[in-house]
C-alpha cells in the first residue's frame, strides 16, 4: 500500500528496549513489521515487567501492516498504562485503529478526552464531524467500481495521461525473492501505464512506463507539469544500484524532475529542496502549472508528514517550499495532494474521518489560506486507508486507491463517477385540528418515495403546527401525517418544474379521537347518531348504515381501539321480547362491522339490554312522546381499549 513510499519515516519509540527484544528491535528498525510483531508479543508474554516502549513498538508494528484490530488492542493497553499521557502522533494511530475497528463511539469519546483543553482543535473536529454526519444520512454522490487491472499486490497513485492512466504498482512478479521491499514483502514499486476507456473508466493492457528511468528500488507517484513538458515523480535515494541512507540508516525519498517524450523520460534531476536526511514525495501540480504540492517530513513540520507547496519556474525548477499550515497539516499524516478547481484534495489520518487514511477536500482561498478540510464521505472513504484521489471536473469522474475489504489485493485502484447533485423543492404547510382549527404540534410526517416505495425521511411539525419538507425534484411522494389520539392522513406531493419555488400552504386537517367520542360517567363511547331499526325488526336499515359509517371510521383510523356493543330498546312491548330484540340488534350490528373489515377480536361483546337501562321516565305505562321514547332506543359503542 502507500506505506511503500510513505513519506513519514518510521522512528522507533526506543531502540534501547529490553535486551530480550533486541531481535524484534532490529526487525522493527528495518521495517520487517510483521515478524517484529511476533517477536514483541513473545517477549511480552515471557516478561514479568511490562515495558511501555515495547508495547508501543508492537502496536506500531501492527498499525504499519494495517492490522488495525491488533493495533487497537495494544494502543489501548499503552494508553491505560501511561495514564492517557501519550504523544499526539501515537494517539492519532490509536484513534485511527479504533475507527478502523468500527468502534466509532469509543473514538468520539477519546477525542473529547484527549483534546479537552484544545478549543481550536475541538472546534475544527466539530465542524468536520457535522459535515460527515450529514453525508452519512444522504445517498452517496459517487458510483464506485474496482477496475479490472488490479492485482494481489499494491496498485495505487493513479494519474491522468492523455487517453491513458499512469499508476504505481508492485506487480512485477519477475523480481527475485531476496530483492523484495521489507515492509510488505512485495516487489519495489514501478510506474505503469494502462489504456483508459473514457466512457466507463475501465483500464486495460498495463505495461511499464518510463522504463529507461526504472531503478532497482521505488519509482512511483508521478505527475505532469504544465502542458506535459515536465514530469515529476518519487524515488528512493540510490547510487550505483545501492540505496543511499541518512545518518540513521534509513533510505528516504526524493522528488525528481525529467522531460517527457512519449514513454521516455530524459534529463532526470533531483529538485533543489530534496535532502537525504528526510523524505519528499507524492508530487502534484496545480491546474495552472505554477505550483508544485508535495509531502515531506522535513524538520519544522506539524506532524509525521505534511503537505508543502513550492512555486515552479519556467525551466521546471522550484522555489523554497512553504508548509500549508495547521489548517491542513496535523500531528498525523497528510498525504497524496491533488489540486483542481481551487480545491485541494488529500488524504489524512488525523482530521475527523471513518478510519485509517481518509480523503478530504479544502477550498484554497490563497496560497497560504485554506478552509477547514471536510471529509468526502462514505463511499470514497471507508474504515481502512483511502488515498491518491484524482478528479476530472469536466466529466465528473476520477480514481482513487484503497485497501478496503472485498478488494483484489493490498491497495486497489477504484474508478468513480460523480452523480449530478439531486435538486430539491420545498413543500410546506400547517397541520390543524379539524374541529377546533388549532395547530397540532409534534405531528409525525413520513415521506415516502412512490417510485422505490421507501420512506426517505421523517419530520415533525413545530409548535405552530408548521412543517417544511425537502423533496427530491421531479419525483412523486406520499406524505403521511399522524399523531397519537388523532386520525392519520396521506397526501400526494408533486414537485413542479421550478425547484427554486417553494410549494406553500399545503395544509392538512386531522381529527382528534376526543372529538369523535363522548364521556358518560366512567364510559368513553363513540359519539354516533341513534341506530334506527324498523319496528319489531333487527335488520340493519340504510339509515342505520349511515350512523355505523362513523363507527367504522373511528375503528379503522384507530386500530388499537376495541369496543363493546350495547343495544337498548324503549319500554313499549313486552320486557322479554324487548330483551330478545335488543340482543338480536346488537349481534346484527356486530356482524355488519365484521363484514365491513373490522376484526372480530376487536369487538369484545355484543349485548342487548332491552328496556332495562332507560335514560328517562318513559317506563311501562308512562305516557311519552315519540321523541322521548327515541332517547331510549339506542346503541352504544363503548371503548374498552384505547391507544
Amino acid at each position: 500500500m502507500k506505506k511503500l513510499i510513505l513519506i513519514t519515516l518510521f522512528i522507533t519509540s526506543s531502540l534501547a528496549a529490553q535486551k530480550n527484544t533486541w531481535k524484534a528491535d532490529e526487525l522493527y528498525a528495518n521495517f520487517h513489521f510483521k515478524e517484529a510483531a511476533k517477536r514483541y508479543e513473545k517477549a511480552i508474554n515471557n516478561s514479568k515487567n511490562i515495558n511501555t516502549d515495547v508495547i508501543e513498538n508492537l502496536a506500531n508494528s501492527y498499525f504499519n501492516i494495517a492490522d488495525y484490530k491488533n493495533a487497537y488492542s495494544w494502543y489501548e493497553k499503552l494508553y491505560t498504562l501511561k495514564n492517557k499521557q501519550i504523544k499526539e502522533s501515537t494517539f492519532i494511530k490509536y484513534l485511527q485503529s479504533t475507527r478502523s475497528s468500527r468502534d466509532y463511539k469509543k473514538a468520539n469519546l477519546l477525542i473529547k478526552e484527549y483534546y479537552a483543553d484544545d478549543y481550536n482543535r475541538i472546534e475544527a473536529i466539530t465542524i468536520q464531524k457535522s459535515n460527515l454526519d450529514s453525508l452519512k444520512e444522504s445517498d452517496s454522490l459517487y458510483n464506485i467500481r474496482n477496475v479490472a487491472i488490479n492485482t494481489s499486490k499494491s496498485d495505487f497513485a493513479p494519474m491522468f495521461y492523455k487517453d491513458h492512466l499512469i499508476f504505481s504498482s508492485a506487480r512485477d512478479t519477475a523480481v527475485a525473492k531476496d530483492n523484495l521491499y521489507a515492509w510488505n514483502e512485495q516487489p519495489y514499486l514501478d510506474l505503469y501505464i494502462a489504456e483508459r476507456n473514457k466512457g466507463n473508466g475501465e483500464l486495460k493492457n498495463p505495461e511499464k512506463f518510463g522504463i529507461n528511468t526504472q531503478t532497482k528500488f521505488h519509482d512511483a507517484t508521478l505527475t505532469f507539469g504544465k502542458n506535459g513538458k515536465f514530469v515529476y515523480f518519487s524515488r528512493n535515494y540510490s547510487s550505483n544500484k545501492k540505496l543511499k541512507t541518512d545518518k540513521e540508516g534509513t533510505s528516504n525519498f526524493e522528488i525528481v524532475r525529467g522531460y517527457i517524450n512519449g514513454d521516455i523520460i530524459t534529463n532526470i534531476e533531483s529538485l533543489d529542496f530534496n535532502n537525504v536526511e528526510y523524505s519528499c514525495g507524492h508530487p502534484a501540480i496545480s491546474p495552472d502549472g505554477n505550483y508544485l504540492y508535495f509531502v515531506s517530513n522535513m524538520p519544522g513540520g506539524y506532524g509525521e508528514s505534511d503537505i508543502y507547496m513550492a512555486e515552479i519556474y519556467e525551466d521546471g525548477k522550484t522555489n523554497t517550499p512553504i508548509n500549508l499550515g495547521p489548517t491542513i497539516n496535523t500531528a498525523g499524516r497528510e498525504m497524496f495532494p491533488f489540486i483542481t478547481d481551487s480545491i485541494l484534495y488529500f488524504s489524512s489520518d488525523a482530521h475527523y474521518g471513518l478510519g485509517g487514511l481518509d480523503i478530504f477536500k479544502s477550498t484554497i482561498k490563497s496560497k497560504d489560506n485554506y478552509e477547514i478540510p471536510l471529509n468526502m464521505g462514505p463511499g470514497l472513504n471507508s474504515n481502512m486507508d483511502d488515498i491518491s484521489f484524482i478528479y476530472n471536473p469536466e466529466d465528473l469522474s476520477g480514481y482513487f486507491a484503497s485497501n478496503r475489504s472485498m478488494g483484489k489485493g493490498d491497495d486497489d485502484i477504484y474508478y468513480f463517477k460523480k452523480n449530478l447533485p439531486l435538486q430539491h423543492q420545498l413543500f410546506s404547510g400547517h397541520v390543524y385540528d379539524e374541529k377546533t382549527k388549532e395547530p397540532i404540534p409534534s405531528t409525525s410526517i413520513k415521506i415516502r418515495d412512490i417510485i422505490v416505495d421507501t420512506i426517505i425521511q421523517e419530520i415533525t411539525t413545530n409548535e405552530e403546527g408548521y412543517y417544511q419538507a425537502k423533496l427530491p425534484f421531479k419525483r412523486e411522494h406520499q406524505l403521511v401525517f399522524s399523531k397519537p389520539e388523532y386520525t392519520s392522513k396521506t397526501i400526494l406531493a408533486k414537485t413542479t418544474n421550478n425547484p427554486q419555488k417553494e410549494l406553500k400552504d399545503n395544509d392538512v386537517y386531522l381529527t382528534s379521537l376526543k372529538s369523535l367520542t363522548i364521556k358518560e360517567g366512567n364510559q368513553l363511547k363513540i359519539d354516533v347518531d341513534p341506530i334506527y331499526f324498523e319496528l319489531n325488526k333487527s335488520d340493519i336499515t340504510p339509515q342505520a348504515e349511515i350512523a355505523l359509517e362513523k363507527v367504522l371510521y373511528v375503528m379503522k383510523e384507530f386500530p388499537s381501539i376495541n369496543i363493546m356493543i350495547e343495544s337498548h330498546t324503549d319500554s313499549r312491548g313486552y320486557d322479554e321480547y324487548n330483551l330478545k330484540l335488543s340482543n338480536s340488534r346488537a349481534e346484527n350490528t356486530k356482524r355488519y362491522l365484521i363484514a365491513n373489515g373490522i376484526a372480530a377480536n376487536r369487538i369484545e361483546g355484543a349485548r342487548g339490554f332491552g328496556e332495562t337501562k332507560l335514560k328517562n321516565k318513559c317506563s311501562n305505562g308512562v305516557s311519552c312522546s315519540e321523541e322521548e321514547h327515541s332517547l331510549n332506543r339506542r346503541s352504544n359503542f363503548i371503548i374498552v381499549e384505547g391507544e
